[in-house]
């Protein structure tokens, strides 16, 4: 396994990242635990969950996920052999049975004792604001839209404040974002700048992949010159980079047959963009997997590829990808059939 380091400290994270957003809905607790442990003993020491999953977002069973990972660690006894990322959900109308305060000082608090106990320990090495509070394109909005209707307040150094007293009480090691802008990643990162102290993001967890290259436009820069690396979600488009949907195929158990309003990248541009990407892949003998997840590993921004599984099937192939080198050959065709249908998914 690819080790990197995550900017600004000397962990060592996996360039792929375990996923699990699936756990506590479409995978019971039993397929959590046999997925963390195949992806340990392969070399994944890094982990991503959020106190919002599994997916989707429902008062049934928000934080099923990290009670299924909490239940590992304590029958392994082994929480010093991952690095731990989690995130507090941002204020929204499908998480108002969380909380209903944004990220303020005591939502903040209650949230990252909440995750540390369903997590069954006593720190998490990365915690993560998982959207922002202020209207903003995220989430497949593709550009920003004014809205006079949005009184967000400029609370980002009350935000670090706060995080900075959760580091400072050992509770979590380091903060980074997630779903952020140009704006609001320099935003956060200029605070911490100015005002000594105050933790620095490291990192920012965006989606990214052959359908979403996105974060290229302004954040790739960002992560360049500021030192912040991406944490790459969604690198297969949920799934459509598998080529699985081709066909207009439906398979069963699939995530799109199981949550239909999930059409992201299921437009008729992302369609014809994922059929010539499956034909290059087929003309190189590599499945379309493959190459779209060593084609993420590749991008000099990227600090971990977050894969994630609902079957041992797919993890194995997932992570095998850190495997995969495309030549450049293959990788200038790639930019070719990107400049044909650009960034056909927001």
């Amino acid at each position: 396994m690819e080790l990197t380091t995550l900017p600004h400290t000397d962990i060592e994270v996996s360039k792929i990242c375990l996923g699990t957003m699936t756990w506590g809905n479409q995978n019971t607790e039993a397929e959590g635990h046999e997925q963390m442990n195949y992806a340990l003993d392969q070399g994944v020491n890094f982990f991503d969950t959020a106190e919002l999953y599994s997916i989707p977002a429902s008062a049934e069973r928000h934080s099923n996920t990290e009670k299924i990972i909490g239940s590992w660690f304590q029958k392994n006894q082994n929480r010093d052999k991952v690095i731990l990322a989690s995130k507090i959900a941002g204020k929204a109308d499908m998480t108002k049975f969380i909380r209903t305060t944004g990220f303020q000082k005591d939502a903040l608090i209650s949230a990252v004792e909440g995750s540390l106990e369903r997590l069954q320990t006593d720190y998490i090495d990365l915690y993560q604001l998982h959207w922002p509070e202020r209207k903003t394109n995220f989430f497949g909005q593709r550009g920003y839209v004014y809205d006079a209707s949005d009184f967000w307040e400029d609370n980002i150094h009350q935000v670090l404040e706060t995080l900075r007293d959760l580091v400072q009480e050992g509770k979590i090691r380091h903060v980074g974002l997630s779903n952020e802008t140009p704006w609001g990643t320099m935003r956060f990162l200029e605070e911490s700048k100015v005002h000594a102290g105050l933790p620095r993001m490291i990192t920012v967890q965006n989606s990214y992949n052959l359908l979403n290259r996105e974060y290229e436009i302004g954040m790739a820069e960002i992560s360049h010159r500021e030192n912040i690396g991406l944490l790459a979600y969604s690198p297969l488009a949920f799934g459509v980079l598998s080529g699985k949907y081709l066909g207009e195929r439906l398979p069963d158990n699939s995530r799109l047959k199981l949550f239909p309003n999930y059409k992201r990248y299921s437009g008729k541009t992302a369609v014809a963009a994922t059929q010539n990407y499956y034909k290059l892949a087929q003309d190189y003998d590599l499945s379309l997997t493959q190459m779209a997840l060593a084609f993420v590993n590749s991008r000099p921004f990227i600090t971990s590829n977050i894969i994630g599984a609902t079957n041992m099937h797919q993890l194995e192939e997932n992570i095998a990808s850190i495997d995969i080198s495309l030549t450049d050959e293959i990788l200038n065709k790639i930019e070719t059939i990107h400049n044909e249908i650009p960034n056909p998914a927001p």
